[in-house]
């Protein structure tokens, strides 16, 4: 656990080299099933299924920068469970609106930067306003956000996850890693794919919800036309009897 807790240190400062050091502490099954979510979230992710990145999304905001704004605002001491907390509310409110983890997802590191380019005496008035203005825009764009965030998070897992399921095959896997920037290079292409074919290939929710709907209505027209023929047939068939 603690060896889990180091590696997700990494990403709360610019560390390359940790962020792709993050898949030797998966076991190698765990990797697989990363492998196949990143998948699922490159093609789907940002449609009815993006709760599932959401979710996901928003307990990685709270685990990872809850304890870095509280000690900030000053509050010392106690980071694990601050960070457990958010985590848990940030995640669940992800699942039940997802809009909400995208206004976090954004909001959050745009107030740390903020902060930090204010400096400490300043770090609230940085922080704030680009926290509540980000956040508030991103959620305007949320499905289009949706689609870009699920795709990168979705590469990252599926390049993650085929480097956990692979690293004790042979040493291909950490001669990849000590190539950071090639690895996060790769994982981009991925995630640039992914958004485009979500954005511009996928129809949208309200789309593919017409498109339902369409199909619906063609299907109740054709078995009303089918009736109606049906009708006609044993109307003459009763008819020639006669």
């Amino acid at each position: 656990m603690e060896d889990l807790q180091h590696a997700l240190a990494a990403y709360r400062s610019f560390d390359p080299t940790g962020w792709v050091g993050f898949y030797r502490v998966i076991p190698m099954w765990a990797g697989i099933i990363c492998a196949a979510v990143g998948v699922l979230a490159l093609v789907f992710g940002g449609g009815r299924f993006f709760r599932l990145v959401a979710g996901p999304m928003g307990a990685l905001v709270g685990g990872l920068w809850a304890a870095v704004v509280a000690n900030r605002l000053g509050f010392i001491g106690g980071e694990a469970k601050v960070s457990a907390a958010a985590a848990l509310v940030l995640g669940v409110a992800g699942f039940a609106y997802p809009p909400a983890a995208v206004f976090f997802a954004f909001g959050v590191p745009s107030g740390l930067l903020a902060g930090q380019l204010a400096g400490n005496n300043d770090w609230i008035l940085g922080f704030v306003p680009a926290f509540l203005l980000c956040g508030a825009v991103a959620t305007a764009f949320h499905r289009h956000i949706g689609a870009v965030a699920s795709s990168a998070v979705g590469a990252w897992l599926l390049v993650v996850g085929v480097m956990s399921a692979l690293h004790q095959v042979g040493g291909i896997v950490a001669a990849v890693a000590s190539q950071p920037w090639g690895v996060i290079i790769a994982a981009a292409l991925f995630a640039t794919a992914g958004s485009v074919y979500q954005i511009a290939v996928r129809p949208s929710p309200e789309e593919a919800e017409r498109l339902r709907a369409e199909r619906t209505r063609a299907k109740k027209r054709l078995h009303e036309k089918r009736a109606l023929e049906e009708r006609w047939s044993n109307y003459s068939a009763d008819k020639g009897e006669r």
